[in-house]
């Protein structure tokens, strides 16, 4: 039994809540213990203080502290930081971003580390979350580290998007170098906007923030000698380490492939990444997408990890 010995900690409290069908039904309590009485506990959960009566707890520990990320977690981790959403809440170390509906990144719960919760109230918080901000529910889960929940997900009738495939590479072997002819503007101009919203369809304003607020950011731009912006790239260092730079928005204009635009906008972003500290590089790409995880290989990238990507929309 907890006592006074252990205010302050993490803990977790069973607790008796009635009797179902001649099954007798408890609920957890997860937080800080405030209060330690003979005759009742007192925890700081997410909702609030909650009192518990002794003669109503039947099980109550500290819990373990929180074990450090694993390897997929933490370039998860990384990825989110460069990516930031209009709007961002936790449950225990999953992370719920909405921005308007632009991009699966921006708008899904990230599932890494625990939720601090059982995994059926963890899943009905996030329905809950995005059904309030108007968006459908959205999950990006890490396989197969986390290849239990994507399973209940699928049960539950979760629909499966495009895979994402995580690939990385170390800045030192990306043969980083500055090119004269990429520029690297420290904030997208209308042109770089305009260009990418034809790949990717129309970006909202929310759009704009989620490219620009983070720490260190670069946005590549190559022009034809007609002065037209035929290639685009976005990178970024934005986790606490400094370690990651990330890639994103790479883009070449169909007439202009093949001419190795997108390796010179890759090393030119790397260069910048390496002289502020970076060692290491990521970028997401869908499964599906074989020329662009093609071109990645050929650069020296390799899949780190997969993550799926599921949203409720048969509500």
């Amino acid at each position: 039994m907890l006592g006074p010995q252990h205010v302050g900690q993490r803990v977790v409290v069973r607790r008796f809540a009635g009797i179902r069908d001649a099954r007798p039904v408890f609920s957890d309590i997860l937080g800080y213990l405030v209060e330690a009485t003979e005759t009742h506990l007192t925890v700081r959960a997410r909702t609030g203080a909650v009192r518990v009566p002794t003669n109503e707890i039947a099980r109550a520990k500290v819990v373990p502290a929180r074990r450090r990320f694993t390897p997929t977690e933490a370039i998860e981790h990384a990825a989110a930081a460069g990516w930031r959403p209009k709007e961002l809440a936790t449950l225990g170390d999953w992370m719920l971003r909405a921005t308007d509906g632009w991009t699966q990144r921006g708008n899904s719960a990230l599932a890494i580390g625990s939720p601090d919760l059982p995994q059926d109230e963890a899943i009905a918080f996030v329905e809950e979350w995005y059904r309030e901000r108007g968006l459908p529910p959205a999950m990006s889960v890490p396989v197969p580290l986390f290849q239990r929940l994507d399973d209940d997900l699928a049960r539950r009738g979760w629909t499966a998007m495009p895979v994402t495939q995580v690939m990385v590479a170390r800045l030192a072997d990306l043969s980083p170098s500055i090119d004269g002819e990429i520029i690297l503007a420290t904030s997208p101009s209308e042109e770089w906007l305009t260009t990418v919203a034809g790949r990717k369809g129309p970006l909202p304003p929310a759009a704009r923030n989620v490219l620009t607020d983070v720490p260190e950011v670069r946005f590549g731009e190559w022009y034809d000698q007609g002065g037209a912006l035929r290639a685009t790239a976005r990178g970024c260092v934005a986790d606490p380490d400094g370690r990651w730079l990330g890639l994103s928005l790479i883009g070449v204009d169909d007439r202009f492939r093949r001419q190795g635009l997108a390796k010179r906008l890759v090393r030119t972003l790397a260069a910048w990444a390496s002289d502020l500290g970076a060692q290491d590089c990521y970028l997401q790409v869908e499964q599906r997408n074989t020329p662009a995880v093609a071109l990645y290989e050929r650069l020296g990238f390799a899949v780190h990890h997969t993550y799926s990507s599921r949203r409720l929309l048969t509500d």
